[in-house]
């Protein structure tokens, strides 16, 4: 193969799995939805290097506009469920002094009542998960909250794999060889089970390290 052709291939292997992951990602919030008959779910993704939640994923109320809208991290119950590592149930918003209407009437739906969830993967915060509002008879219950953190167990290994997937294609913008190389292998760990994504990830940050010092 040559190398315009083995470059070609990698930067296809990297867009099909940054696309995987978040048609996975889309899957857990509408699955989310419906096992909580929730109007709305999403996943906010925490850009560190802008310092702000970015809508990720999101299903029900806002699905056609909300996905890639920005806020300051700290904004709101996402906000300092992000900060602070705690997941949260409130059954009427309106008297949390946390809650952003403001932030909420930007997106055309105020919600009454929610739950969320930190994304923790390791030992980092990769975003938040919410579940917004629910039939009338029904309330959310912090006996519920297990089985929204395991909704959140999965999507943070998405958003920890879309996030490597992403790094991988803005090193492919580079061309040049190494760039190609952790490309390829950043995409290569969407086919391994979790054990073996972890153990991968953590090679490609170490090849990171040391190719940076090498150019450095």
């Amino acid at each position: 193969m040559t190398g315009d052709g083995f470059y070609a291939a990698v930067a296809a292997g990297v867009v099909g799995a940054e696309q995987a992951h978040r048609e996975l990602l889309q899957s857990v919030v509408e699955v989310a939805m419906a096992i909580f008959e929730a109007r709305a779910a999403s996943v906010f993704l925490f850009d560190q290097r802008t310092d702000e939640l970015v809508f990720e994923a999101v299903a029900g109320e806002g699905s056609t506009t909300l996905v890639g809208r920005r806020y300051p991290s700290g904004t709101g119950i996402a906000g300092w469920v992000l900060a602070t590592r705690q997941p949260v149930v409130l059954e009427d918003v309106s008297k949390d002094e946390r809650f952003a209407r403001d932030v909420a009437e930007s997106t055309g739906y105020v919600p009454d009542c929610l739950m969320a969830v930190p994304l923790v993967h390791g030992e980092r915060t990769l975003g938040v998960l919410e579940v917004l509002d629910r039939p009338q008879a029904k309330q959310f219950t912090l006996g519920e909250m297990g089985l929204l953190s395991l909704f959140a167990s999965q999507a943070a290994i998405s958003l920890d794999l879309l996030q490597h997937a992403r790094h991988a294609r803005s090193l492919l913008l580079e061309h040049d060889g190494d760039a190609a190389v952790l490309a390829r292998l950043g995409a290569a760990l969407a086919d391994l089970d979790e054990r073996g994504r972890d153990a991968g990830a953590r090679l490609l940050a170490t090849l990171e390290e040391v190719l940076a010092a090498r150019r450095a």
